[in-house]
This record gives structure tokens, sequence and C-alpha cells, in this order.
């Protein structure tokens, strides 16, 4: 097999961005807020946050669930898909993330149509389902990979026909094509490709995306 060229696909990137995602001040902040709040560099790309932002327009989102905030950059592109009184739960782990991502949606104008919720992500989404929360149209889910398939699960709780529902970082280089992955982080990924593979109110396909690494991104649409 023909080994990748990085500065071709690092060139092919530059490129789709410089054509598609011009600079965006907010955004450039957002990282520059993270940054000093010491977050890590995990957050989706420029691209990948154009992508999630026409992936719901395309799907006419009026209430979008994020599981997984950090310091809300893929919160900021999926907010701003939304209509004039959209609405938008974000769950988020760490008090310090939520935090960094509240005043950055604050900066973006956002504050009033995202909620962040601060916590244990699949107990916030176990509150969510008791208290009859209705159905979200657009979910997705990058979070901690070993509970990759909780989220689901619970996911589809929340769910309505028609939703959809995106996870990030589901190829991991490659590591899912392995039997059996050393890492739980990727075996947990491994498994979700799996259960959405298979699962009847299910239909999915994963893209590989290529940058530093090779990783990929799956969407679902509930039937």
């Amino acid at each position: 097999m023909r080994a990748f060229d990085e500065d071709l696909i690092q060139g092919i990137d530059r490129y789709i961005e410089s054509l598609f995602v011009p600079d965006d001040p907010v955004l450039g902040a957002n990282m520059e807020n993270a940054d000093r709040a010491g977050l890590p560099h995990i957050n989706v790309s420029p691209n990948q946050g154009k992508f999630l932002y026409l992936l719901a327009r395309i799907a006419g989102a009026r209430r979008i669930l994020e599981i997984g905030t950090l310091g809300g950059y893929s919160t900021t592109w999926l907010a701003r898909a939304l209509p004039g009184n959209g609405r938008l739960v974000t769950l988020e782990y760490s008090g310090v993330h939520a935090e960094t991502a509240r005043k950055n949606l604050s900066a973006a104008g956002l504050d009033e149509i995202v909620e962040v919720r601060v916590g244990d992500a699949a107990a916030s989404m176990r509150a969510m389902i008791g208290d009859g929360e209705p159905p979200f149209d657009f979910i997705f889910i990058d979070a901690d990979k070993t509970g990759y398939v909780k989220y689901l699960d619970l996911s589809l709780q929340l769910s309505r026909p028609g939703t959809v529902v995106v996870a990030d970082n589901v190829i991991r280089n490659g590591e899912v094509i392995k039997e059996n992955p050393a890492d739980a982080n990727d075996r947990g990924v491994k498994s979700y490709n799996n259960a959405i593979a298979a699962h009847p109110r299910l239909e999915s396909i994963v893209l590989p995306m290529i940058r530093a690494q090779i990783d990929g991104i799956a969407i679902s649409l509930v039937k």
C-alpha cells in the first residue's frame, strides 16, 4: 500500500479550509481561551466544525444534544446551525471545561440558546429521560470513548424517527480494524461501530477523515 503523503494531506486540508471556512475571530478566540485554560487540544478541526454545522442544517435541527463539550468549539458550530428559537444542551464532565465553554459561548452570543450541564453524561441523560425531555433532532457524541455504546443506547431513548446521531473519532488511526484492540478507548469505539452497523433502528455509515492520523466520523439516521 502506498504511504500517505502528509504534506499533500495537510495541503488538501488547508485548501478546503481556505475555500469554505474563512477566519472567524469568535472561533479563534474560543481556541485561544481553551489553550489558556489548559484544555487538551482535542477539539474538532475547523473543517469538521463546518461539516457538523452543515449536517445539522441539512437535518433541519431545532433541538441538539452534544455529549462532550470541552471548550465549546464544536458547540459553537452546532449552535450556529440552529434557528432563533432553537435549543442546544451540551454535557460536560469537567467543571473547568464547562466554565471555559460558558465564557466562549457567551462571547459568541449563544448563551441564550445553549445550556451547559456539568456532571456524568450518562447520569444527565438518564435524568432527561426520566423527566420526559422532548426528543432531539441531532445528537453529537464526542466524549470518553469507552462510554460510546452506553451513550448510543441513551441517545436512542432521546431520539425520534429522523434524528441524526453523529460520533467522532471512530477509526482511531486504524486500531478498530484489529480483532481485539489493546487500548480500552479503541475497543469502545470498535464496539460502537459494530453496534450502529447492526442496530435495527439505525441506518449508518462511517466516513474516514485523514489529518495527522487517520480517523473518522460515524453518521446514523434513526428509523
